[in-house]
């Protein structure tokens, strides 16, 4: 088969679900195509450009298909839709917040911010609010996802870990968390509810309207 951008981009995507985004080098991706590292760089000139590749990859997998919300369809709604699907393309990859974090110029990210600023316009929000209203969804969606994706404490951090002393000092933060997690309330509820007072608040301080 011959190489491609596209095969590259394609395995480079398969070495990431594989083994994380520390693996992905060039050494390991030339490997799994049979070719020499020097030869990727015809396609992919550098490792930063290998990883918003990988980006554009992992965001077109869920928007392939884009739209601005339906004229009776609240702004604030399908801004938190949007938010959504983004959490969606991210958790759908081992540490896909972190390639997203790391990539630089990433087409499919300036296409679904280009459409959600310019949606806000089209509904009466001053250009700078807009800015600022989309740009706080999109870095508090990623960074919620990064700490999603984050390594769980491991056997060794664990053995010195006691519950019921963390329990005793920070009592009002394990009630909190426990009253939440009641049966049937999940992280994705956890995120949902995050959002809404990031939205309400961007909207409270841009003074905007739905």
């Amino acid at each position: 088969m011959a190489l491609d951008r596209q095969r590259i981009v394609d395995e480079a995507v398969a070495l990431l679900d594989a083994e994380g985004l520390d693996s992905v080098t060039t050494r390991k991706l030339a490997a799994r195509l049979g070719v020499q590292s020097p030869t990727l760089y015809w396609h992919v000139p550098n490792k930063a450009a290998l990883v918003t590749a990988i980006a554009d990859a992992i965001l077109d997998q869920e928007f392939g298909d884009m739209a601005p919300p339906e004229p009776d369809q609240p702004w604030k709604d399908w801004l938190s839709g949007l938010a959504g699907r983004l959490r969606r393309a991210l958790l759908a990859h081992p540490d896909g917040a972190r390639v997203i974090s790391a990539a630089q110029l990433s087409v499919t990210m300036a296409a679904i911010s280009e459409l959600a600023m310019s949606t806000l316009v089209a509904r009466g929000i001053s250009l700078r609010q807009a800015r600022v209203i989309v740009l706080t969804v999109e870095r508090f969606t990623v960074g919620h996802v990064l700490e999603e994706q984050a390594p769980r404490p491991d056997a060794e951090a664990l053995k010195t870990f006691d519950l019921d002393v963390f329990t005793e000092r920070h009592p009002t933060m394990v009630s909190a968390i426990t009253e939440y997690f009641r049966p049937g309330r999940t992280v994705d509820d956890l995120f949902g509810d995050c959002l809404e007072v990031v939205i309400e608040g961007a909207v409270v301080k841009a003074g905007a309207i739905s």
